[in-house]
């Protein structure tokens, strides 16, 4: 993987757009984060896929918005239209805590440097360009725009807020993955008039005077109608939720101060071919000259890893993963996973491992409807919560396949699995012998031969109410898996660690319950490490429980930690254990009555 040109990675100046023998441009991507051409990378895939349909496209990674603007004129006017993404994270997860302060670091930026981007660059740099070019086209995608869509709850400005494209004067937007949907745009607009954009591709929304009502068409509350009832809101949601991952689902409308925000429904999702085509296209899966090997943290993460699938069933309450990536996953080929393992074994610095062999859950690969007509009609947000669905594929034997060839190839000593591991899909009885068999044998390997001393799963919490809300299996379960890899390191003569992930302060938690968290990761031993408090992110069911205070399933109250002292005093449970928070744990568990529990942390003699 060496001895790349410059001309390998897409142009980021005009000099590099001269050096390919171009005039002008067709697309011109601006990005909040820095340019990696690696496919773990929005702006990378998506620069690819439209230079895969031959047109001529550059990227401006973390444009200056501050001085006289010459990051946003520098390449001129392209032929098609701008586009833009504030980055892989939402630009507000990324520059703010859950206590709403600011990050002193920013993992996509060289150098992990803060401050490279603006709050919410989405808007602002589709301000920008439209100023400076007004009739050309602009055209925004990325997380931060698929998830704030349609109105939505804003933590950091503690406010409902309209689907962002009435704040944002672009002409467009893309949800969920964009392969699709920018390579039809970018074919249609080819054939249009210059500045003209087509309204009607699936899986984007645009604002509208007239949306021109069709059949089947979702007409949701208004924005001003879920201002002054949250029940609404909360309402809207669930129809959203529904509808985004629905294989026959309705365009959906939203009143927007006199206009008309208006969603089409999404593309089917890519089919395995498609998927390997995207992981195929020539990135050199580096970042870009310019950044004179300052050290980006996100990509050193990820450099030596391989993405096996995309897409998450489980539904998780707090989760983007599928809203944004979509409910069905999809898994690539093993010739293609293989042929990725063997380029990384290539690339500067490897030295044999493979630091992750995953995706959004490492254990779904594979994983598919047995039949399709009855996911045709479902609407269940999630496939495994409250019951793993019958209709459900949960094979582990095509992973336990792709691990073994992986690991057979030159260069690689060890492969590990640093995504996070379902285990209820390793605990669910199927009835089917060989699936049995096969998750049995799947944690076998995973334990021995895949774990580098610790493994990260994410119980999230303790409480059966919690769980049910978060959609997540009731923690008996973990009990049963961390009793498994005991069992199995034992065996095996190995001293690993399991790692649980958990939060607090989620919505319907309360400092009962997470008192009685303390008390159940003590009997386990575990003195806790990875643990967050819970922030509110757009288009999450924990995010509008939070916000209008219901379920949006069931309409019934939901109990939640809002102020700083609230949400400090549950996560001092995490760390019963230091010694400055023992008085006021026990002043908590005093006041709510509750001595048995104070008992179990402290003992008699507290």
């Amino acid at each position: 993987m060496t001895g790349h040109k410059l001309t390998d990675w897409l142009p980021t100046t005009l000099k590099e757009v001269r050096l390919r023998g171009w005039d002008q441009l067709d697309v011109i991507l601006f990005s909040g984060d820095a340019y990696v051409d690696h496919p773990s990378f929005g702006a990378a895939v998506i620069g690819r896929v439209l230079e895969a349909e031959g047109l001529k496209v550059a990227i401006v990674p973390q444009p200056n918005w501050q001085d006289d603007l010459r990051d946003f004129r520098k390449l001129g006017r392209p032929r098609l239209f701008f586009g833009i993404t504030a980055g892989a994270m939402d630009s507000m997860v990324n520059r703010y805590t859950a206590n709403r302060r600011i990050r002193h670091d920013d993992a996509y930026t060289p150098g992990g440097r803060a401050g490279q981007r603006p709050d919410y660059p989405t808007i602002v740099y589709a301000g920008i360009l439209k100023r400076l070019w007004p009739d050309v086209p602009v055209i925004v995608g990325g997380i931060e725009a698929s998830m704030r869509r349609l109105s939505h709850y804003d933590y950091w400005q503690d406010r409902l807020r309209p689907g962002i494209l009435a704040d944002c004067p672009a002409d467009l937007l893309v949800y969920g993955m964009g392969e699709k949907p920018i390579r039809e745009i970018a074919r249609r607009m080819r054939q249009m008039p210059a500045g003209q954009v087509p309204h009607d591709v699936p899986q984007t929304a645009c604002l509208l005077k007239d949306a021109g009502r069709h059949e089947g068409d979702l007409v949701l509350h208004s924005y001003g109608e879920c201002l002054a009832d949250r029940r609404k809101q909360a309402l809207n949601f669930r129809r959203i939720e529904e509808e985004s991952n629905c294989p026959q689902a309705a365009r959906l409308l939203q009143e927007t101060g006199g206009r008309w925000m208006a969603v089409n429904a999404p593309y089917p999702p890519l089919s395995t071919e498609e998927l390997d085509a995207v992981y195929a296209l020539p990135y050199t899966r580096l970042p870009h000259p310019k950044y004179n090997g300052k050290r980006i943290p996100a990509f050193e993460m990820i450099q030596f890893s391989v993405t096996l699938h995309r897409g998450c069933f489980g539904g998780c309450a707090f989760c983007t993963i599928s809203a944004h990536q979509g409910k069905a996953v999809v898994s690539r080929s093993k010739q293609s996973v293989i042929e990725e393992v063997r380029r990384v074994t290539e690339m500067p610095g490897f030295k044999g491992y493979i630091s992750d062999l995953g995706g959004p859950s490492a254990n779904m690969y594979g994983m598919h409807p047995l039949r399709q007509e009855p996911c045709r009609r479902c609407k269940r947000p999630s496939c495994i919560h409250p019951q793993p669905c019958p209709n459900l594929c949960t094979d582990h034997r095509p992973l336990l396949d792709l691990y073994r060839e992986a690991d057979a190839q030159p260069g690689v000593k060890k492969s590990f699995i640093g995504s996070g591991v379902r285990y209820d899909l390793l605990l669910c009885r199927s009835g089917h012998p060989g699936w049995d068999e096969a998750r049995r044998e799947y944690a076998r390997q995973l334990i021995t031969r895949h774990v580098s001393g610790r493994l990260k799963v994410a119980p999230e919490h303790t409480s059966p109410a919690v769980l049910q809300l978060m959609r997540k299996p009731g923690f008996s379960q973990f009990r049963c898996f961390k009793q498994l890899f005991d069992e199995i390191c034992q065996e095996a003569g190995l001293r690993q660690q399991i790692v649980p992930y958990f939060i607090s302060s989620h919505p319907g938690c309360t400092d009962e319950d997470m008192a009685a968290l303390a008390v159940e990761t003590k009997d386990l031993r575990f003195r806790l490490e990875q643990v967050q408090d819970f922030t509110p992110t757009p288009m999450t069911l924990s995010t509008e429980m939070y916000y209008t205070g219901f379920d949006p399933y069931t309409l019934q109250p939901v109990q939640c930690a809002r102020t700083p002292q609230q949400k400090l005093r549950q996560r001092m449970f995490f760390f019963w254990y230091l010694p400055e928070n023992r008085r006021a744990i026990l002043d908590v568990l005093r006041r709510l009555g509750r001595a048995d529990l104070a008992g179990r942390l402290y003992g008699r003699h507290r």
